[in-house]
């Protein structure tokens, strides 16, 4: 299953005064001298750096993910979470922050409930926690539940224990009579004997019910298994050969009205019926043990025919944006859904080599909403934001990319943007030391996205374009 790398984008980058200008030689393999320097941005023409707002100096740990609402942009830390006013994107401020460490802080939004996965360990359940062992049986790690009606004083409502704490997180919302109450699809991995709450094998998820009325009565509804054979062993090879074996999902992308939800399971790529959502159950399963190492995140397309699956190579903290890794690692895998089964078609991963102190790899990101097309925008962590046209899943094209040189404000390896997505006309990229950015893209193959308002944007809830109503994109088309 090996598909060469073609390069969507043609044209040297040159780097003047931050800016990068393309001219026009043909497209060849990124050289070291293509890096751009520390403080330096590169970028292709049709994209524009709206603006930088810096990390708020209340969260002193990396940022992470983000959520969107109205004219709100929540981003996680793992030292808490930030609000941010996007109502006028050019002039995206902070609007307020809250301290309450423990990693990730994957966040979700809906209605007035803000919900953020803690997957680190800690001595209780409050915003005053510290880390304590997993091995301690008194330990929490799990999800936090927090009112943000009052966006200058959000209200920490409720926290609920789950095995092996929460990764991320998936909102499943209940339909018809169901309406009133909320899913959350908890993802966690990494079982040990020695953790009392986090026993092997942990083939499962974790499902919690949240009734919209009263989310303080919040709890765990089900622990479904979903790999009742122990899913993939994994192979012992060394790095970066090695397989990783299957203990739960890291990720898991729900497509509520459809039906369907696509899960990246660590050694495996799933696609799960999810009309029952206390009861969702595996319909296909792909493995690709030659070229992905751990199986992160997916993404569907609008009409629910393809998912994009990524390859999360050296967890995000190792420089595998290079020739020696190649273009078939620690990148995206595009598989069309036919009659029910995943069938592979090929791979992108960005053609910009990176220095060696630049982690690099295939990381979040969503549609942009483009009539008749697919294309989605992508973080690559040092690697920067790509924008691809996989319309034609056989040969995903890129069309824009923004990347900064090196970043020398942290340890190496440990920088970059976390997430990137598209929301009311806007790209957001939540970068792990330097804050947000707002970026916009300007090209003819995107022409029609901007007059689309989503209204909320959970980028592991997708909803189609054309859907009305609370929770879901509005076609303006």
């Amino acid at each position: 299953m090996s598909t060469p790398l073609r390069k969507g984008l043609t044209g040297r980058f040159l780097f003047v005064a931050g800016v990068a200008v393309a001219t026009a030689l043909a497209a060849f393999p990124a050289q070291a001298a293509d890096i751009p320097a520390p403080g330096e941005i590169a970028k292709s023409a049709n994209i524009e750096h709206v603006l930088n707002v810096v990390k708020p100096a209340a969260l002193t740990d990396i940022n992470t993910d983000m959520a969107f609402q109205d004219n709100y942009a929540y981003v996680g830390n793992y030292s808490g979470f930030s609000i941010y006013d996007i109502k006028r994107p050019s002039r995206t401020s902070l609007v307020s922050s809250v301290v309450c460490p423990g990693g990730q802080m994957d966040l979700a939004v809906y209605g007035d409930l803000l919900f953020a996965a803690v997957d680190s360990s800690r001595n209780n359940d409050s915003c005053s926690s510290v880390g304590q062992s997993a091995a301690t049986k008194e330990s929490w790690e799990g999800i936090r539940i927090f009112d943000v009606r009052d966006k200058k004083n959000p209200k920490y409502v409720k926290s609920v224990e789950t095995n092996c704490g929460s990764h991320t997180l998936t909102l499943v919302p209940g339909k018809g009579r169901d309406r009133r109450n909320v899913y959350v699809y908890v993802s966690s991995y990494s079982p040990s004997a020695s953790f009392p709450d986090c026993q092997p094998p942990h083939d499962k998820i974790s499902i919690i019910k949240v009734p919209l009325r009263d989310p303080a009565s919040a709890a765990v509804a089900a622990t479904p298994v979903l790999f009742p054979d122990g899913g993939n062993p994994g192979e012992t090879l060394p790095y970066p050969e090695r397989t990783s074996a299957t203990s739960g999902c890291h990720d898991i992308t729900a497509y509520p009205e459809k039906d369907i939800a696509a899960g990246a399971c660590m050694g495996e790529g799933i696609l799960m019926d999810i009309s029952n959502p206390l009861q969702p159950k595996v319909t296909a399963t792909a493995r690709d043990d030659q070229n992905f190492a751990f199986w992160h995140s997916a993404t569907f397309n609008n009409e629910g025919t393809k998912v994009i699956f990524t390859d999360e190579l050296g967890g995000g903290t190792s420089a595998t944006c290079n020739e020696a890794i190649g273009p078939n690692r620690g990148a995206n895998a595009y598989y069309d859904i036919k009659r029910g089964k995943l069938t592979f078609k090929s791979y992108f991963k960005i053609g910009r080599h990176q220095a060696d102190t630049e982690n690099c790899v295939a990381h979040n990101g969503s549609l942009i909403p483009v009539k008749g097309k697919d294309i989605m925008v992508q973080a690559w962590y040092q690697g920067g934001i790509s924008v691809v046209d996989f319309t034609d899943s056989t040969r995903p094209k890129e069309i824009a990319f923004f990347e900064r040189g090196p970043d020398n404000t942290a340890p190496a390896l440990s920088g970059g943007f976390w997430s990137a997505y598209y929301y009311d006309g806007h790209i957001y990229g939540s970068d792990f030391n330097l804050g947000l950015d707002v970026l916009k893209i300007n090209d003819r193959r995107t022409d029609g996205a901007e007059r689309v308002r989503f209204g909320i944007l959970n980028a592991q809830t997708q909803a189609s374009y054309r859907e009305n109503g609370h929770g879901h994109g509005h076609d303006h088309w």
